[in-house]
């Protein structure tokens, strides 16, 4: 009698169980993906709303119930086991492209993003963190790139394709037939192929010399907003970070359109940035295993200022706005991958699940934060004085992270032991 195959770490001896949950990172990504390029534009047309404040009500929504199910999912993690928790998430969608389709108000679409925003806590909280469990500690960077790849991919590729759809179909059908093909489909893939991943972070975690205890979700919450300095610069980065994705989500269609960009320019806007973003993350994550974390972080931040400041001076031409759109891609792949990898480099890994889902509980404050001050600002001065104040926001941020992260923090030398500790587990499951 054979027993079960030894538990090891690295992409390489778990490519077949990472390569499912990439594809399941895809679809997570197109799922939001459909929204950037019509529903800020279904607001205007089909419901008649005029104030940017209330169209993005829906981005605000959907960042709430997202950083709050972040927070949670990543306490329940350790007791429920990360691929119930990604099954439920896939559940929680199903209602969503329902909702949508027979919305006789906004209410109703806001009250969908309110349940995608938890499909997209628990669902991109899953996969980052299962991935993260699989690989070990020396290709880590690696793993999160290849991971939000899939995922912006999946956007991309979702909002060009909805944006093209809705320039001869009706935008809400385009929204409603393709969100639930999607919901099933990586319904399906989760609950018959994802499988857990604690016998992982059980192996990863016995070359550590704490207790093994995953700290209390108060804990986890104090280090990484305020009391640790590593982990509370990248906080604040992830947050502005989605605050300015929140702005090219639910305003920058609005911006394009009123200068007037066609359904198909908007869907290009909307598409480029994401695609860019996403094929960019599979070299900026491998790259910062090899030069730190810190100089990605800070130059990605600076340059997704200079593009919102690019796009405000733009008067919305479509041509500027491309560029833009390239240059706020560049930027975010250089941040987004490495925040998390930042984060996992200085926790243990029993405590890697909390602390993500804290991270990533005040980085998507930022969608609730940027939808607030994106159309209150549009509503008080105009469209291109919100994206200027989302700039300086930007920037204000990546010089935080300058002076607050050192550059050696939770990178080479934890790796490093960890490197030695997991070839010795290695050895030990083969003997």
């Amino acid at each position: 009698m054979t027993g079960a195959a030894p538990v090891r770490l690295g992409l390489r001896e778990n490519a077949p169980q990472f390569s499912v949950l990439v594809a399941v990172t895809a679809f997570v990504g197109a799922m939001v993906g459909l929204e950037r390029s019509t529903l800020p534009l279904i607001g205007r047309h089909d419901f008649g709303l005029a104030s940017n404040a209330a169209v993005l009500s829906f981005i605000v929504a959907f960042g709430l119930s997202k950083a709050l199910t972040n927070l949670g999912a990543g306490a329940l993690a350790q007791r429920l086991g990360r691929r119930r928790l990604l099954v439920a998430g896939w559940a929680i969608a199903l209602p969503v492209p329902l909702l949508v389709g027979v919305a006789p108000s906004w209410a109703w679409i806001v009250a969908a993003n309110l349940l995608l925003g938890v499909n997209q806590g628990l669902t991109w909280s899953m996969t980052v963190v299962m991935k993260i469990d699989l690989v070990g500690p020396r290709r880590r960077g690696l793993a999160l790139g290849l991971n939000e790849a899939a995922g912006y991919g999946g956007v991309a590729v979702a909002a060009a394709t909805s944006g093209w759809l809705a320039s001869t179909l009706a935008p809400r059908d385009v929204l409603v037939i393709a969100a639930a093909i999607i919901a099933l489909a990586a319904l399906g893939l989760s609950a018959l192929f994802v499988r857990d991943t604690a016998g992982h972070v059980a192996l990863e975690q016995a070359s550590h010399d704490d207790d093994g205890s995953a700290p209390r979700l108060p804990a986890a919450f104090a280090d990484a907003s305020w009391r640790r300095p590593a982990l509370r610069s990248c906080s604040q980065a992830g947050l502005v970070n989605n605050l300015n994705d929140a702005l090219a989500w639910g305003l920058v269609p609005l911006f394009l359109a009123a200068h007037g960009a066609s359904v198909g320019q908007v869907g290009a806007v909307a598409g480029t940035y994401p695609a860019v973003w996403g094929a960019g993350q599979i070299f900026t994550g491998h790259w910062s295993d090899r030069v730190g974390r810190k100089p990605l972080i800070v130059a990605g931040m600076l340059l997704q200022a200079a593009a919102l400041g690019l796009l405000a001076l733009s008067d919305g031409r479509f041509a500027l706005a491309i560029v833009a759109a390239v240059m706020l891609g560049i930027g975010t792949a250089l941040v987004y991958p490495t925040l998390i990898a930042a984060i996992s480099d200085a926790v243990a890994p029993v405590a890697r699940a909390p602390t993500i889902g804290v991270y990533r509980f005040w980085r998507d404050m930022g969608y609730a934060a940027g939808g607030l001050i994106a159309g209150t600002v549009a509503d008080a001065l105009s469209f291109g004085g919100a994206i200027a104040v989302v700039a300086g926001l930007t920037a204000a941020s990546g010089l935080w992270l300058a002076f607050d992260l050192r550059g050696g923090e939770g990178h080479v030398e934890e790796d490093e032991r960890a490197m030695g500790g997991e070839r010795l587990l290695a050895g030990q499951t083969r003997t």
